[in-house]
């Protein structure tokens, strides 16, 4: 082993164990390449329109698949996972409204970014200057290949990144950098030979192991969507009026699943009361109020209104 792979095996130990004392879950590297097994199932997927409205999506195709685009000179891509599954959690019984869990709180983009920005911040200070940006679901960056690339998990059927300690409730963030960085190595898939998420899905938006066809997801119909929810799939929502959390909750590995340690993420105290009423009744005031730093804004109060009612209006 040269001097320089020592050094950079120790300076990525060093980046992980600042990332975990700043309270990330799990931090990992990856070589700033080319995804080049990604290109052809990312360019099927857009040409099969299983992207839907979300435009976005098909934009910017090269910058996705090649991190050096974004960051001049890169050459490390550091990962980094943070658990949001709640202590405290909504009812989610056959009549409840349901609200996705990784909503209860603070809108994750802050907060990773602020957790990102800092360990940045510890690189410049501990090791030098670098070319560094950091990206949290907002950018142009496959961040559950790149999680995979590092070691943090496996990309599960339900097209999630899965991890054995702690399931799949975790946000992904990244930092590209121009740092040489030791590269970990990726883990098996251990799925096997269990369909769960597949079958339990009510809209049938995984449409192939691993394939998730994102114009049919609840997800999709209740935040990306913006005109009138289709009528063919009324009724199979499940009462999820903001997000979906199914083939995550049917997961066998989200049996590991732990409380998150970020106060940030906590069910905003004014939601652990909401009736189905409340929800149905909901003004601009108090909309304003409990969600003014949360990921529900994206929907605003026309589109949770229209969810709302489109779940109480029968097949």
């Amino acid at each position: 082993m040269t001097t320089a792979d020592l050094l950079a095996q120790q300076r990525s130990q060093q980046i992980k164990t600042q990332a975990l004392a700043l309270g990330f879950d799990a931090c990992g590297v990856a070589k700033a390449d080319f995804l080049e097994t990604e290109a052809p199932r990312l360019e099927q997927w857009l040409f099969e329109n299983k992207h839907g409205q979300m435009a976005y999506m098909a934009n910017h195709f090269d910058k996705r698949l090649d991190p050096r685009l974004l960051v001049e000179g890169a050459q490390s891509v550091v990962s980094v996972l943070l658990n949001y599954y709640p202590d405290q959690r909504l009812p989610e019984g056959p009549d409840d409204l349901k609200l996705s869990k990784y909503a209860y709180g603070t809108d994750y983009h802050f907060v990773l970014k602020d957790k990102l920005k800092s360990l940045v911040a510890y690189i410049h200070e501990q090791i030098g200057e670098v070319n560094a940006r950091v990206f949290v679901d907002s950018a142009p960056v496959m961040d559950k290949v790149w999680a995979a690339k590092s070691g943090l998990g496996w990309v599960g059927k339900h097209a999630n990144l899965l991890t054995r300690e702690m399931g799949s409730f975790f946000f992904i963030g990244e930092i590209i950098c121009d740092l040489p960085l030791w590269p970990d190595q990726a883990i098996q898939d251990y799925c096997g030979t269990c369909t769960r998420c597949v079958d339990a899905c009510p809209t049938d938006a995984i449409v192939a192991p691993y394939v998730v066809d994102g114009s049919k997801c609840i997800s999709y119909f209740t935040i990306e969507l913006k005109e009138a929810i289709p009528d063919e799939v009324r009724g199979k929502f499940d009462n999820w009026f903001f997000g979906c959390d199914i083939c995550q909750d049917v997961c066998p590995w989200n049996r590991f699943s732990r409380p998150h340690q970020t106060p940030e993420f906590d069910l905003h105290p004014d939601l652990a009361q909401f009736t189905n009423r409340d929800w149905e009744e909901i003004t601009e005031e108090v909309f304003r109020e409990i969600f003014r730093r949360s990921a529900v804004k994206r929907t605003k109060l026309e589109g949770l209104r229209r969810n709302v009612a489109f779940l109480k209006q029968t097949p």
